[in-house]
């Protein structure tokens, strides 16, 4: 007996390193698929929105005529925005920030557009344009409860790779980092609107 002491003794080590090691990669993977969700709801929202837009001009192009460069740049806002994409796997600070600055261009310009609306006393009394100022609204809170969860979600993962000793193995499992949603340059300042 005496004689497979320590062949037991090594192989419980090993089998302890290596469900160790599996946990760490385990929950590493389970994390980054909460963050890849939570990226994914995001830009569901950020579709939601570029898709009522749409609606909206359409709405107000039919009801109203106004200054042609208001609807113009609503128009140019949301081709860029879709025009940005980001890969959740390798999200890098400076990808959100091109997205980040992209869905800023749509917001500044929806927020002229309704102002710009105010003028038109038969546009705000149209149900169809109330029904969409509305869901452009809901969806804005929508934008925000995502970008929110998705950053709640980056941080557990980042803790646990950068974490010792998990951080000895995510680098070798090649988990990275992952950027947080922040405010774009200037997001302190209130909107400027002019007519």
């Amino acid at each position: 007996m005496r004689r497979f002491l320590p062949w037991i003794i090594g192989a419980v080590l090993i089998f302890g390193i290596y469900s160790w090691v599996k946990g760490i990669n385990n929950t590493a993977v389970t994390l980054n698929q909460t963050v890849e969700q939570s990226w994914g709801d995001v830009q569901t929202s950020y579709q939601r929105r570029n898709d009522l837009i749409g609606n909206l001009v359409n709405t107000v192009k039919g009801a109203a005529d106004f200054e042609k460069g208001t609807l113009t740049a609503v128009v140019e806002a949301r081709a860029k925005a879709t025009s940005v994409t980001v890969d959740p796997k390798n999200i890098t600070p400076e990808q959100l920030a091109e997205f980040n600055k992209a869905q800023s261009g749509v917001s500044s310009a929806l927020s002229r557009l309704l102002v710009t609306v105010e003028a038109y006393p038969e546009l705000k009394a149209n149900q169809n344009f109330l029904k969409l100022q509305d869901e452009l609204a809901s969806t804005e809170n929508q934008i925000l409860t995502a970008r929110t969860r998705f950053n709640e979600a980056v941080k557990p993962y980042n803790t646990h790779i950068k974490t010792f000793p998990n951080s000895l193995f995510a680098g070798m499992f090649g988990f990275k980092e992952k950027a947080y949603f922040n405010a774009v340059e200037g997001a302190e300042k209130p909107v400027e609107v002019k007519f």
